[in-house]
């Protein structure tokens, strides 16, 4: 795979000089970061140009880079907490690209949504958004897709409970299920380690 980003890296420099913040090659796969103000023309131009071709849209997630601010060396301890990451592959030039962008507010991350661009984005954003809170300007039908109805949150978020805030069951009495304050209760488990004589060979 290799010898096709070495095509690839140099049509992606050509072709979007000025638009590229980072483009970062590692471990055989070729990583391009952009500003959320290019973000929606450098994917028509991803798809569209003659030298990328990348037509197909594989994936698209949110992510919460918070954590990483404790992280001593990390690359994100001053930037934006919130990115959106796609996985773009060429089915005409058998080669793929991983785009990222952040979103610019913290407070309201805000990123264009590339439903226009791909088809496949449709389902995907819906998915950032929910879990993540991530909001795709342009989006025909933004609204959850794994939570349930009136859900609070965003549940992907590094500082939404482990617990959730409230927690459902079926209450015979009252013959429906109903939401009440979570009863779970945190607690220290310490895994124990029980191995036979001889375990492994050992003595």
């Amino acid at each position: 795979m290799d010898h096709k980003i070495d095509i690839l890296q140099p049509a992606i420099e050509a072709v979007l000089a000025g638009k590229i913040q980072l483009l970062v090659r590692d471990r055989g796969e070729l990583t391009l970061t952009v500003k959320a103000t290019d973000y929606l023309g450098v994917c028509a131009t991803l798809r569209d140009h003659a030298d990328l071709q990348l037509e197909q849209l594989i994936d698209l997630c949110g992510l919460d880079y918070s954590s990483y601010k404790d992280g001593a060396g990390s690359p994100y301890t001053e930037g934006p907490r919130y990115c959106v990451v796609l996985h773009l592959l060429s089915v005409s030039k058998n080669w793929r690209l991983r785009l990222k962008v952040f979103c610019p507010d913290d407070d309201l991350p805000v990123v264009a949504s590339v439903n226009e661009v791909w088809a496949a984005a449709n389902w995907f954003e819906r998915e950032a958004f929910d879990l993540y809170g991530i909001v795709f300007e342009g989006h025909a039908d933004l609204r959850r897709i794994l939570t349930d109805y009136g859900f609070i949150g965003h549940p992907f978020r590094k500082d939404f409970p482990t617990t959730g805030h409230v927690e459902m069951r079926y209450d015979a009495e009252q013959r429906r299920v109903i939401y009440q304050p979570v009863t779970i209760e945190p607690r220290e488990i310490t895994p124990r380690i029980i191995r036979e004589d001889n375990y492994g060979g050992l003595h």
